[in-house]
């Protein structure tokens, strides 16, 4: 019971890498504000699991940061952990892009990520410390066609994640940034169903398998207990071995 009487905020909490953290950080002994889009299926994936309290808040919604944070604070009496993972996907080439298209990407994936942070500060800093967990990707550091957007974002929460840990470490908050590979998800399903993509990428990793879920949030289980009280600034490369060679 790594996480016994901690309170915690996981986003993109209805399937993938969300829901399989919240499950891990309440078997953990966390009460977990599980978060993710009105019309997801949020409520329905932790319908009766011990400590997870399903909200439904899209994170890019004016007010919604506040919100959130709000409601964990109300609900569990305070805040310990934060994990931004709710995320979106974009694949244009720059020339071609809409403008509105970056902005989407942006507003979900580092945007919300900030306001979030900025208003879980305070809560984190009554509790004496805490822990703030983003998840970015390996394309925060790589890229590829049509992933400018996406990548840009990325990059972001890398630099982001930095500067809060720098910023935040005097008052006992560490920030880390998880940075993961191919993994399979709500998000990645459409692609790694086709046997000849799903194999492409299998012998790509050093392990010779897609990521699941679970290899996530075991990564971040770790950045939310006290066995990472001296890692901040850092990203944790989850990746299979993906980036070995490249």
């Amino acid at each position: 019971m790594r996480l016994e009487g901690k309170a915690a905020i996981v986003t993109g909490a209805a399937s993938g890498i969300g829901q399989a953290t919240a499950r891990l950080f309440a078997e953990e002994g966390a009460r977990v504000l599980a978060v993710d889009l009105p019309g997801s299926a949020i409520d329905e994936v932790h319908a009766g699991v011990e400590r997870i309290v399903p909200f439904a808040a899209d994170v890019a919604a004016e007010g919604s940061p506040e919100d959130i944070v709000r409601t964990a604070v109300v609900r569990f009496g305070g805040l310990d952990i934060l994990m931004n993972n709710a995320g979106v996907g974009s694949n244009y080439l720059v020339e071609v892009m809409p403008v509105h298209e970056w902005d989407r990407v942006f507003s979900v994936n580092i945007r919300a990520q900030f306001l979030l942070c900025q208003q879980a500060i305070p809560e984190l800093r009554a509790r004496g410390g805490g822990r703030i967990i983003n998840v970015a990707s390996v394309m925060a550091r790589h890229t590829d066609y049509g992933l400018a957007a996406y990548c840009a974002a990325k990059a972001g929460v890398a630099g982001l994640t930095r500067t809060l840990a720098l910023e935040l470490g005097k008052f006992g908050i560490t920030a880390n940034y998880i940075e993961p590979g191919p993994i399979y998800t709500g998000m990645t399903r459409q692609n790694f169903d086709q046997d000849h993509i799903r194999q492409v990428w299998e012998k790509k990793t050093a392990i010779r398998r897609l990521g699941q879920p679970i290899d996530i949030a075991r990564g971040a289980l770790f950045l939310a207990s006290d066995d990472s009280a001296y890692v901040t600034g850092t990203g944790l490369v989850i990746d299979g071995g993906l980036t070995l060679r490249s």
